[in-house]
């Protein structure tokens, strides 16, 4: 069991005592411990029990508790709490802005056990009359349980990756030797995933005979061409029927999306022959291949009309640094030599370090002092750590007016400087323009960070014109930041092709909070190849010197 599930035991454990009205001191231990084994740097799985011991924080009740989840897997005391506890008021734990204290009172109060009752009583405006609620509260609960419920079973790529490639390995298998391949929103790599879609080449009631009898799948519906299934592990799976004559042409439709059929036949292809392989489509048609990330419909295949092959776009081996990091020093879970020791282990040339700024009080934000106390660990530790570099940087809070978190004399002794928003996220576009802008145009800007705020399938970013910062940026030589955050991916694909067009650089950049947070740089080159991004464009594809060089 790793750390981070015996975390999560702990803050559900804290969450459902407070809405049972349990000693108060007992739940705050409970989630003070799940926030403190959260940030450990080593597994608990496997560590002796003295080490434990020296955990600040961690007691002997607490030790004990542990110690039940890594030989049980389970923790009695919790599974008490959730037999007690209705299902809806678990689930309610979800929504955005509904803390434990306002669950109980909703409870208690309203007699409300269900998601479908307390949007029914907001719409009826009985959860403003609650104390401690009010109009303003009940909006914005009614449109997080909205939102909720416009997104339950979808999840974001990197949460459904592993499933989906083990069920194509699983089948493939199974079926062996027909054809079996991932199609669909997958194949395109899209962020958000509400279905996993495959191809297999066998007639549907041999498919049907075949996966109804597997425990994990219960049957939803079945026609001439196609399979709906509902996965135990609450996935939808589509499986669409082929011939081993058509596999690739119904590997081709069920991949693109609706428009991209349409655009592609606008542009002279050829999609109703059958053909051996996805590459005799393009090129029978006179198209260059577009690999699966492009088929969209948004203008590729005329601008692949007549080209001999579509520029080979970013691979994650062209990563050659890691810009956007955190350390201890502010809210990473790994020190500065760790963090470099691992980048230059895993081949990387140089590591960005960009923890957070003074303002970030919640994030054990730099002050000023602070500042030169790391640029000094820096100094030293590039002495030692030669050719591999660390470059000084910082993650600056815009502020409500635009301006950086620091002087111009404390911002100038950083490498580069990333802008970003992290607090006052309710604006208008009005608002957040100006606020962005401003920060944008400060000389000292050089990545603007996750552009608009999101956190996919949580909450919506604030509203911005995506044109006037693309235009902003280029007039202010100032990059723009993919964040590579699966639950980010913030520029949004769909406007990198613009930013290109416009002359903007992109940089992917993992927002790496701990070591293991370098690998989610691959989820972001797969959402920048869904923009058409090449290497030459991406500042993180800069080699140490080309970026040093580039700074000056």
């Amino acid at each position: 069991m790793d750390n981070s599930t015996i975390a999560d035991s702990f803050s559900l454990l804290s969450k459902l005592m407070d809405i049972h009205g349990e000693n108060s001191f007992k739940a705050k231990s409970f989630g003070s411990a799940a926030f403190t084994i959260d940030k450990l740097p080593l597994p608990l799985e496997g560590m002796p029990l003295e080490e434990m011991k020296k955990i600040k924080g961690i007691g002997e009740s607490l030790l004990k508790n542990i110690q039940e989840l890594l030989l049980s897997g389970r923790l009695a005391l919790l599974d008490n709490y959730i037999e007690i506890t209705p299902p809806g008021i678990m689930e309610m734990l979800k929504i955005k802005g509904l803390g434990p204290k306002k669950i109980a009172t909703i409870w208690k109060e309203l007699e409300i056990e269900s998601l479908g009752e307390l949007l029914y009583a907001c719409n009826e405006n009985r959860l403003s009359l609650l104390k401690g609620f009010g109009e303003k509260t009940q909006e914005s609960v009614r449109q997080a349980i909205e939102f909720y419920m416009a997104n339950r079973e979808r999840f974001l790529y990197a949460q459904v990756e592993t499933f989906a490639l083990d069920l194509e390995k699983q089948l493939s298998s199974f079926f062996a030797p027909a054809a079996v391949s991932l199609t669909g929103h997958f194949r395109r790599q899209e962020p958000i995933i509400d279905e996993v879609e495959l191809v297999i080449a066998l007639p549907v009631a041999r498919l049907e005979e075949s996966l109804v009898s597997m425990k994990e799948f219960s049957l939803v519906t079945s026609t001439d061409e196609m399979l709906v299934l509902h996965h135990e592990q609450k996935v939808k799976v589509k499986i669409f029927s082929a011939t081993e004559t058509n596999f690739a042409t119904t590997l081709f439709h069920t991949t693109a999306t609706p428009a991209f059929l349409e655009e592609f036949r606008a542009a002279g292809g050829d999609t109703a022959t059958d053909c051996h392989t996805e590459e005799e489509i393009f090129s029978r048609s006179h198209i260059a291949f577009l690999p699966a990330a492009l088929r969209e419909g948004m203008g590729e295949s005329h601008k692949a009309k007549g080209l001999s092959a579509w520029p080979e776009l970013i691979q994650p081996t062209d990563i050659k640094g890691i810009i956007h990091s955190h350390s201890t020093w502010s809210d990473g879970q790994h020190d500065l030599e760790q963090m470099a020791t691992a980048a230059a282990q895993q081949g990387f040339e140089y590591l960005v370090i960009s923890d957070h700024s003074r303002t970030a009080v919640y994030a054990n934000g730099l002050s000023i002092e602070r500042i030169q106390a790391q640029h000094a660990q820096i100094e030293e530790l590039n002495q030692r750590l030669a050719p591999f570099r660390i470059f000084k940087s910082v993650e600056s809070d815009i502020l409500g007016d635009g301006n950086l978190d620091y002087p111009d004399e404390v911002l100038a002794t950083f490498d580069l400087v990333i802008a970003s928003v992290h607090a006052n996220l309710k604006m208008t576009e009005d608002k957040a323009m100006a606020r962005l802008i401003k920060a944008i145009e400060n000389p000292y800007t050089t990545i603007l960070g996750h552009m608009t705020g999101r956190l996919l399938l949580s909450r919506n970013g604030y509203p911005v014109d995506h044109d006037r910062i693309i235009d902003a940026c280029k007039a202010n030589n100032v990059v723009i930041e993919l964040n590579a955050h699966p639950r980010r991916l913030d520029i949004d694909w769909r406007y990198i092709a613009k930013a290109l067009d416009k002359g903007c650089l992109i940089s992917i950049d993992p927002d790496a909070h701990s070591i293991d947070g370098f690998a989610d740089v691959r989820y972001g080159v797969l959402a920048a190849q869904k923009g058409g991004l090449t290497k030459q464009h991406n500042l993180s594809s800069f080699s140490a010197l080309e970026l040093a060089k580039w700074l000056d």
